[in-house]
């Protein structure tokens, strides 16, 4: 499964409302997982059996806890078993699709 999830903490009192901190805590758990993950600007994505992926949401949520009084999880998931590689596979087929749509 792949999952795409957003983490941050609210009322930080950080009058900026930056949150990069807490954001940076999150990712740590992600990367440290040993899982296929890619994060962007907005999101997570983590690919693995649905056990480990939700072990480590549920982690990188607790590493955001800490910096604010509240966290806000979005969370978004591709559930198709017996399939690997997805993380980059869905994006090697949709270049191809794009490739093929120009020609």
């Amino acid at each position: 499964m792949i999952v795409a999830f957003s983490v941050a903490p609210s009322g930080t009192g950080n009058a900026d409302g930056s949150v990069h901190d807490a954001v940076a805590a999150a990712v740590r758990i992600v990367r440290e997982s040993g899982l296929s993950h890619r994060t962007t600007s907005m999101f997570t994505e983590i690919e693995g059996e649905w056990d480990e992926v939700m072990d480590v949401v549920k982690r990188a949520t607790e590493a955001v806890l800490p910096f604010g009084s509240r966290a806000s999880l979005v969370l978004k998931a591709d559930i198709r078993p017996g399939h690997q590689g997805e993380l980059d596979g869905k994006l090697e087929r949709l270049e191809k699709a794009i490739d093929e749509l120009d020609r």
